[in-house]
């Protein structure tokens, strides 16, 4: 997709967490070399041991963060959302991208090549401690992963992933996006088959409630340990 109009682009950034501590003129030189662009859901965004060129923000859509082997044996190691970027550490050191993204459903991003990135990035000390933070925060979550693995069972696993991926309404937490099963398997080192067994066997624990809706509560206090 080709460049949009510098005042919409500079109105997108000015909404992303990342870009919103720029100052006036960096939010308009920045809005004058970013990109636009819509993928359709099921799509692959980037491939592992690509050249790292750009980094991409989140406006719309979900993603998945993936690897795999040289059998197909795939896993996930995050579900990204809008406010969010990826991209951001091959362009810091150089070195190929270490994952394959793949949209979850119709996604749109900005994407900046690698230079306007790095420019903006000296320029601009609080937009550096962001993407700090961001990474700092990946690492973290990849330690609650490595414990996970580590310490907690199946059941453990699975309900702290539905746990990550709910949210709080009315003093009540629920689950509203379907998260395929097969997927919750890749993201805890199970299968298909276990990962159904276990939801079953939390429906029947009373931490998993269905609604009409087709949405579930969660009743932390069922797993209050995670």
């Amino acid at each position: 997709m080709k460049h949009q109009i510098t005042g919409d682009n500079r109105a997108l950034l000015q909404n992303v967490p990342l870009f919103s501590v720029l100052d006036e003129a960096h939010l308009d030189q920045l809005a004058r070399v970013v990109v636009r662009r819509a993928v359709p859901k099921g799509r692959t965004v980037l491939v592992a041991g690509e050249t790292t060129q750009s980094l991409y923000l989140i406006l719309t859509g979900r993603t998945k963060v993936q690897m795999s082997d040289s059998e197909g044996k795939e896993v996930i190691l995050a579900v990204l959302g809008p406010g969010e970027f990826f991209g951001e550490m091959g362009l810091i050191d150089d070195q190929p991208r270490s994952a394959t993204i793949v949209t979850l459903e119709p996604s749109e991003f900005l994407t900046i090549n690698k230079d306007d990135f790095r420019i903006c990035l000296a320029a601009n000390a609080e937009m550096a401690m962001l993407i700090m933070r961001g990474l700092v925060k990946r690492l973290r979550e990849a330690d609650r992963k490595i414990e996970s693995l580590a310490l907690l069972d199946v059941y453990g696993r699975v309900a702290r992933v539905l746990l990550e991926f709910s949210e709080v309404k009315d003093g009540v937490r629920v689950l509203r996006d379907k998260l395929p099963r097969q997927d919750v398997a890749k993201m805890i080192g199970a299968s298909r088959e276990m990962v159904s067994r276990v939801m079953k066997g939390l429906e029947t624990d009373g931490f998993l409630v269905l609604q009409p809706d087709g949405s579930y509560v969660l009743h932390e206090s069922r797993y209050a340990h995670l």
